[in-house]
């Protein structure tokens, strides 16, 4: 795979914002989809099981792409690099625990409110505003309460939020301060390591069979490689608040996925909601300056 030059963190380069949005809907296709599969696998080896093999295959394939060289880094370069690491590793864990306990659509919307709140504090325009406002009050309809409530699962997914907005701020701030992809390779790698006790644990005392270990390695793909990379150089071509709000469109991917994978099946008001996510998504791309 051959490394782009990285262009200024946050600025939109010529002829970048296209390839940017294109980064970023295969980024949030990707890992929809890795999740949907990853959830087929929890039967047998749990959401920390997953998880664990997901970290391990993001370590090997970005190593193999990026070839990092810790050695050289700075203790400026370190400090984001671990932070990194460990928001990768607890996104992970509660997202997909969240995902077991609430399912999909439902976890990934909650999800959304940290890329929200990224949005939200660096807004500098009307439309940007109005539209995250739009789509925090879809959220709202989304989780609305009802007697069979998993509020353990909800909370879950709201950690998982904090961790995505921090994944999106420390990816940038990486960027600025490390050539290519070494420091996301380097952190996906450090993430794997901390998974090494617990998955070791897992899979010894709930041996998968090679569908459930399958699907495992391939939530691993989709739901870390590919956004790991995607995610890094969007992050290049785009402002952080327009990248928090494009992203929007996870929900949408989520609850279709969930349907065609899962056979969750979300309500009409689930669905409006969705649309008005889908709607506030389009305003803000159609008005983003260039």
């Amino acid at each position: 795979m051959e490394t782009e030059t990285a262009a200024a963190p946050g600025v939109a380069t010529p002829g970048g914002r296209g390839s940017g949005v294109a980064l970023m809907l295969a980024s949030g296709l990707a890992n929809q989809t890795g999740a949907a599969v990853a959830a087929l696998a929890f039967p047998a080896i749990g959401p920390a099981g997953v998880v664990a093999v997901r970290q391990w295959v993001a370590a090997v394939l970005l190593g193999a792409v990026a070839r990092p060289r810790p050695g050289r880094f700075t203790a400026a370069q370190w400090r984001p690099v671990l932070a990194l690491a460990v928001v990768f590793a607890g996104m992970n864990l509660s997202l997909y625990t969240a995902i077991d306990r609430i399912g999909l659509g439902l976890a990934v919307t909650l999800e959304f409110l940290g890329p929200l709140a990224v949005a939200l504090a660096g807004s500098r325009r009307r439309t940007d505003l109005t539209a995250a406002v739009a789509a925090a009050g879809a959220v709202a309809v989304l989780t609305r309460p009802t007697p069979s409530t998993d509020y353990p699962g909800i909370g879950l997914a709201l950690l998982a939020a904090g961790c995505w907005g921090c994944y999106i701020l420390l990816n940038r701030t990486i960027g600025a301060r490390l050539p290519g992809l070494e420091g996301s390779a380097t952190a996906a790698a450090v993430s794997g390591a901390l998974y090494l006790p617990v998955g070791a644990w897992v899979l010894w005392h709930h041996r998968p069979g090679p569908a459930a270990l399958g699907c495992a390695l391939a939530a691993g793909v989709l739901s870390s490689a590919v956004p790991f990379l995607a995610d890094l150089l969007a992050l290049r071509r785009v402002p952080a608040r327009f990248f928090g709000v494009f992203m929007s469109v996870n929900p949408v991917f989520a609850a279709l996925v969930g349907l065609a994978v899962l056979g969750q099946r979300p309500d009409a008001a689930a669905w409006c909601a969705i649309a008005v996510i889908v709607g506030a998504n389009t305003l803000t791309v159609a008005t983003a300056r260039t």
